[in-house]
């Protein structure tokens, strides 16, 4: 799992370092904002990827004395630095096209090169962004998919950008490059704060969609669970933990507690890969079922 992880996170590294470069080198000799835009967002995709890179590698180390619960935030905090990087490039971006909409300083020197550099971008960036999607979502890799992410936005940015060197070329629409300057931004706005989102509520433990009910719908199969409570699930990376109190008719034995419970586990883990289960098994008796209640009302 971890060698397929590293090798589309190198490859991804690879393809940010060329596409950057390609778009620098025709941004600069041809002047134009939206390739130039495009470039300053391949570059952080870049430093991004390579975020990525060392993130994946470190996120599916075990769990030591130190990090009980494994390395898998890593992954998470690497998403929103992406986030970050992100940001950075749209002040440049929304700065530099306002001025040159306010101004009317656009001169632009549309070439082959210009249409060679983003058609190759897109071509690129959908093969990187429908690669690193599939690993992600085969091993629930954030960092993966944040990257998947970056290139999706790569493409419908590229091809804003296209169409502004056509409208600017053919129509003589001297401010399409500034407009699809700002169109890119507005694009990596939105990318950005789904990702900064989604990171910022696994670092803060949110509890993940749908586990309560995989949970509920686990404890029915099982008559001898008398009653649930006190769930609690968060993950980190591509682990899911999820710990509560099940309760059990006190004339089981310990043996048959912990046969269910270890089947409970296996019912759970099926639906959640990747997830680790603490099942803690209290007896159904009038006395504890008052203080449990007790405890919920404080």
């Amino acid at each position: 799992m971890l060698k397929e992880k590293k090798r589309v996170a190198l490859i991804s590294v690879i393809a940010a370092v060329f596409i950057t470069g390609f778009k620098l080198f025709i941004g600069i000799l041809t002047g134009s904002l939206g390739i130039l835009s495009e470039a300053l967002h391949s570059g952080l995709d870049m430093v991004a990827a390579m975020i990525t890179y060392f993130s994946v590698r470190v996120s599916d180390k075990p769990a030591d004395t130190e990090h009980n619960y494994g390395h898998g935030k890593i992954e998470n905090l690497s998403a929103l630095i992406e986030t970050l990087l992100l940001l950075i490039t749209c002040v440049w971006i929304i700065t530099e096209a306002i001025h040159r909409l306010s101004s009317g300083e656009t001169v632009i020197k549309v070439t082959l090169w210009s249409y060679i550099v983003v058609i190759s971008s897109i071509i690129i960036d959908f093969s990187r962004s429908r690669a690193l999607s599939r690993v992600a979502k085969k091993h629930n890799s954030a960092a993966l998919e944040a990257d998947a992410l970056h290139f999706s936005t790569d493409i419908w940015s590229s091809t804003v950008v296209l169409f502004g060197l056509i409208a600017y070329q053919f129509l003589g629409w001297y401010a399409a490059d500034s407009i699809a300057a700002l169109f890119v931004a507005v694009i990596v706005l939105y990318v950005s704060y789904q990702l900064g989102k989604k990171a910022i509520d696994v670092l803060l433990d949110k509890s993940p969609v749908n586990t309560r009910q995989i949970v509920k719908e686990s404890l029915v199969k099982f008559p001898e669970v008398l009653k649930y409570h006190g769930l609690k699930a968060r993950t980190a990376g591509a682990d899911t933990f999820i710990k509560f109190n099940v309760h059990f008719n006190p004339e089981l034995s310990l043996r048959e507690v912990h046969e269910v419970c270890d089947k409970i586990e296996a019912q759970i883990q099926a639906q959640i890969p990747r997830s680790e289960v603490y099942i803690h098994a209290e007896p159904e008796e009038k006395n504890h079922i008052d203080m449990e209640e007790a405890d919920e009302l404080k």
